[in-house]
């Protein structure tokens, strides 16, 4: 029976928590608060603290602390599907519809206005995170993070994981 609630407790606000993992926190915490009473308020946002303390995203960690602390490994395997499970459910329907339908002129339009779309937004957050690194360290800083970032990822090929940590490393080293 904890299964099947630890899978309700994550699912549910996986489902009508529309804007990810964040938007969901209110309806996590209206589950594993209020409904199952697994955690107390102070608890709850002490998950949420460490949640956020840690890399990736916050629901999926949420669901794996609070499903193994409620049912053990497989709890923490349950919450972390339940929460991920509507998105991949409805990532599944909505490839099989596109897929159906590919060689359809809305949908090739389609394509062709959502490419550019994806550009100018990943562009845009590019910008943002140049200006919100200027303002940190410096343009001196950054100009040296970015343009040692672009040889050793397109001249010398390294392997972007390296790169990642080779600037987490210079910027606990150097700006830390």
């Amino acid at each position: 029976m904890i299964y099947w609630q630890i899978f309700l407790a994550f699912f549910i606000p996986g489902i009508i928590g529309y804007g990810g993992g964040p938007a969901s926190i209110p309806l996590v915490e209206n589950e594993v608060v209020d409904r199952y009473g697994w955690l107390t308020v102070s608890e709850f946002s002490e998950v949420l603290a460490m949640g956020n303390a840690l890399p990736g995203p916050i629901a999926t960690k949420m669901a794996g602390f609070i499903g193994f602390q409620q049912g053990g490994i497989l709890g923490a395997v349950i919450g972390v599907f339940a929460t991920v499970a509507p998105s991949l459910l409805l990532m599944v329907v909505l490839l099989g519809v596109l897929y159906r339908h590919k060689e359809s002129p809305k949908v090739k339009r389609m394509t062709n206005y959502v490419r550019p779309t994806i550009a100018v937004l990943l562009g845009v957050m590019t910008l943002n995170f140049f200006i919100t690194s200027y303002e940190g360290v410096g343009i001196g800083q950054t100009v040296l993070l970015v343009m040692g970032s672009y040889v050793l990822l397109e001249k010398l090929k390294v392997h972007p994981a390296f790169v990642i940590v080779g600037a987490l490393g210079y910027g606990a080293v150097f700006l830390g």
